[in-house]
């Protein structure tokens, strides 16, 4: 279950595109979805909390995964209360030896601490780059894009920046393009190609060190890794440690990708 964070009042707080949830005082809400609207953590670190009777509606605790809560319900999570939080959308530049988590009991450098005064809000990282691994990643509160974006389903593409202590052959990057054979399934690039130092690579998945897995196969390793370019999104104008909010045509755009409806940031 991941610690939760407190978040620091923000610097800066006004988000040039924070959007209200289009929730109608009375309408029902699976819990874990909720919990993940409030930006407190993901649907499924919710549903831990909910098995350890951590969640209280209306001052009684809760232990069934289904039940279904209303915005106008209190509803308490390991003793905090919470509630329905604009939503908010930050493309992060990160740096090597970052965590990609929310906290840290070693107490190392985490991705929330690159934007803890953004937002003033709890958001989270949209998937997970290795401590290594440098480039794009997305933090936001709203959930049900966050969970798409993650979910294999919706085949969102990923390009990266290879290098590797050895490199690797015109045929070994021929093997990535048709597909290689990991302990956990096929694994291909969609698109390969070489360059000086290394080589780029856009994949589809997200399985855990895919790419470096990858790379492995060959009896090599990567010396270094950077996606810098994530479900269309880029770099950009973003240098190394810093960090932008998405534009409204960026977060629609990302909605449409996975089917969700867009939002309207006119709404007051």
């Amino acid at each position: 279950m991941s610690k939760k964070r407190r978040p620091r009042k923000p610097k800066n707080p006004k988000a040039p595109h924070e959007v209200e949830q289009d929730y109608d005082r009375d309408e029902e809400i699976r819990i874990n979805k909720y919990i993940a609207h409030c930006g407190f953590c993901s649907r499924r670190d919710a549903d831990e909390y909910i098995a350890a009777g951590k969640v209280k509606v209306n001052g009684e605790v809760v232990t069934q995964m289904g039940i279904k809560v209303q915005p106008s319900d209190r509803v308490e999570v390991d003793g905090q209360q919470i509630s329905l939080e604009k939503f908010v959308y930050i493309l992060l530049n990160k740096p090597k030896d970052t965590i990609t988590t929310t906290d840290d009991p070693r107490d190392r450098d985490t991705v929330m601490d690159k934007i803890e005064d953004a937002t003033g809000k709890r958001v989270y990282p949209v998937g997970r780059l290795d401590r290594h691994t440098m480039g794009l990643l997305i933090l936001t509160n709203d959930g049900d894009l966050a969970h798409r974006l993650m979910h294999p389903s919706y085949q969102v593409r990923k390009t990266y920046e290879v290098e590797s202590a050895r490199n690797l052959t015109e045929g070994e990057l021929s093997q990535l393009k048709k597909g290689i054979t990991l302990e956990d399934g096929t694994a291909k690039a969609h698109q390969i190609s070489k360059t000086r130092d290394g080589f780029i690579m856009t994949i589809f998945e997200g399985r855990n060190r895919l790419v470096r897995r990858m790379v492995e196969y060959f009896g090599t390793e990567v010396t270094k890794l950077k996606r810098f370019e994530y479900a269309g999104l880029t770099l950009k104008g973003v240098k190394m440690g810093r960090w932008r909010y998405l534009t409204q045509g960026e977060i629609n755009g990302l909605r449409k990708m996975v089917k969700l409806d867009p939002l309207d940031f006119n709404k007051k």
